[in-house]
């Protein structure tokens, strides 16, 4: 194979885990758009006509973001700015239960108003497919990054029982794992949940473990949302590692922290669970964020029951008096599923987003802030701000302990996710500063982990974990999916008062052999591929 592009002087990080070296690198296969790396040598021993001078910076796989809300912005914002400048060149959709394939012509309507909010509803946006193939599609060498694919639960349960609180019949859940088998054929690669999510949060653990019973015989894995992350987490991993345990299928906790009052002092006893499943033969591994916020769309903290039949029957509930009373009370006094069983404290939760004139005043406030400038009770403001904004808001919550993420980043089975929305007048900054931050807050300035070993948690643990044996490494005949960053200088800039602010840093990112950002500019190629389940012939 002849080399097409060749990398020279850099500090070689080759995915694995062991000591960099000095190397050069070569790309071959370029015009064929699916680049892939055809030689690694001593620095000076490759020759080719479009040479790129590191400079001494290193040389890495292409990072991979293990949770993300990609799913419909790509669509129509191709250059996928926000990941590939921070040198994300594979994301991973499907999240959380809830995303927009396999499709029915009844669901569309409800799943573009209710995950507005996470998502977006793209103007222009042809929602002309229904099944995941169909979906991977629309993404196909037409984005700048590599798109894969989980099943969600939600779209599958919502396809059969529509938003119904109750279990399956034996008939239903038999359609229910036809979908899902379908969805895996189509070239998904795990199924993922959110359980404290409508309609993910209706079904229970036989449900998951005969879906998840589908998935296993095409390698995939399971993604779940706990059904906590606050009071009952212990008991919501039990659960993960009962359906994988059942169903015979790795397990992935997605997002994974332990946050609240009730996650203090915690983190060793989660480790010590994750290692005791493993050694008891259970694949386990996890992904998180460098962040002590999360966010979510605003209606998403409500109980589950409120969910119901859907958004129309929300509002009617939060507009009824004594229903919103009791509302209240689950919120604001024993702690309800949708805040993990937690008391709220209204002044952790800041609005983010929303679409009126009236509430953008709001954007940016806690809502303690917000009752005090309103003369209204927080849970009033909070309901009130639902209606007037038909469910389309967003929010931050600020329940991380920094002790945990720091813990949980050394164990060796744990890798990046941002699990970053991309819309909204002031995101989440994880969305933008990931992946920068953990090369220079977490290894540079802290010394959490080494170099080489987070360069691994990026690349090659996520590609291993989603079966991409040929992406995630240096090495000849792998992909070619590669990052130039500068060790001394990497830095992510989003903040959360600026949360839209591009890393430093990270002068060059290329996607299947093609250059999408050179000099520290995005260019315009778009190279990205949808990736599918590689187990599946």
């Amino acid at each position: 194979m002849n080399i097409d592009i060749l990398i020279t002087n850099g500090r070689i990080i080759d995915g694995t885990g062991s000591p960099w070296f000095w190397g050069d690198l070569g790309i071959g296969d370029v015009n064929t758009g699916e680049g892939r790396i055809c030689a690694v040598g001593p620095p000076g021993s490759l020759k080719a006509g479009r040479t790129i001078d590191a400079r001494g910076q290193a040389v890495c796989p292409g990072f991979i973001d293990m949770h993300t809300h990609s799913d419909l912005v790509p669509l129509t914002e191709p250059l996928h700015s926000a990941k590939l400048m921070q040198g994300v060149t594979t994301d991973v959709i499907g999240q959380d239960g809830l995303s927009y394939a396999p499709l029915t012509d009844e669901l569309v309507p409800y799943f573009r108003q209710c995950f507005k909010p996470i998502n977006g509803d793209p103007e222009g946006l042809d929602w002309k497919w229904r099944t995941v193939a169909e979906y991977l599609d629309m993404f196909d060498r037409r984005v700048a990054g590599n798109i894969v694919m989980l099943v969600p639960h939600g779209n599958i349960r919502a396809a059969v029982l529509g938003l119904d609180s109750r279990a399956p019949t034996p008939e239903e859940l038999v359609q229910m794992q036809r979908l899902t088998d379908q969805a895996m054929r189509d070239g998904a690669v795990g199924l993922s949940t959110g359980l404290t999510y409508a309609p993910c949060i209706y079904g229970d653990t036989h449900e998951l473990a005969e879906l998840c019973k589908v998935v296993a015989k095409y390698g995939g894995f399971f993604a779940p949302h706990l059904r906590s992350y606050g009071a009952r987490m212990e008991e919501a991993v039990e659960e993960a590692i009962d359906i994988c345990t059942k169903a015979r299928i790795p397990l992935h906790l997605t997002h994974f922290n332990a946050g609240f009052s009730t996650g203090k002092g915690k983190a060793e006893y989660y480790i010590e669970r994750i290692d005791r499943a493993r050694r008891e033969g259970l694949d386990v591994t996890a992904d998180h964020y460098p962040y002590l916020a999360g966010s979510t769309f605003l209606s998403g903290i409500l109980p589950g029951w409120v969910h119901e039949g859907g958004l129309e029957n929300v509002a009617r509930r939060l507009r009824d008096a004594e229903t919103r009373n009791r509302i209240r009370h689950e919120l604001e006094v024993t702690g309800c599923d949708g805040m993990h069983g937690v008391p709220i404290e209204w002044d952790r939760i800041v609005l983010s987003n929303v679409e009126s004139e009236k509430n953008a005043a709001l954007v940016g406030l806690n809502f303690e802030e917000i009752s005090g400038r309103l003369g209204k009770p927080a849970m009033d403001c909070y309901a009130d701000l639902l209606l007037e904004e038909d469910f389309s808001a967003a929010c931050l919550a600020f329940f991380g302990i920094e002790e945990n993420v720091r813990r949980f980043m050394r164990h060796p089975a744990f890798m990046g996710g941002s699990d970053g929305l991309l819309i909204g007048v002031r995101p989440h900054p994880r969305a933008y500063g990931t992946f920068p931050r953990f090369l220079g807050k977490y290894v540079r300035e802290l010394g959490i982990l080494t170099l080489e070993d987070c360069v691994r948690k990026l690349t090659s643990l996520p590609a291993r974990r989603l079966g991409f044996l040929d992406r995630g490494i240096i090495r000849p005949g792998m992909a070619a999916d590669l990052v130039i960053f500068d060790p001394d200088t990497v830095e992510d800039t989003a903040t959360y008062d600026n949360p839209r602010s591009y890393p430093i840093g990270i002068p060059y990112v290329i996607v299947n052999g093609q250059i999408v950002k050179e000099d520290n500019t995005q260019t315009d190629a778009l190279p990205g591929r949808a990736l599918k389940n590689p187990f599946v012939t």
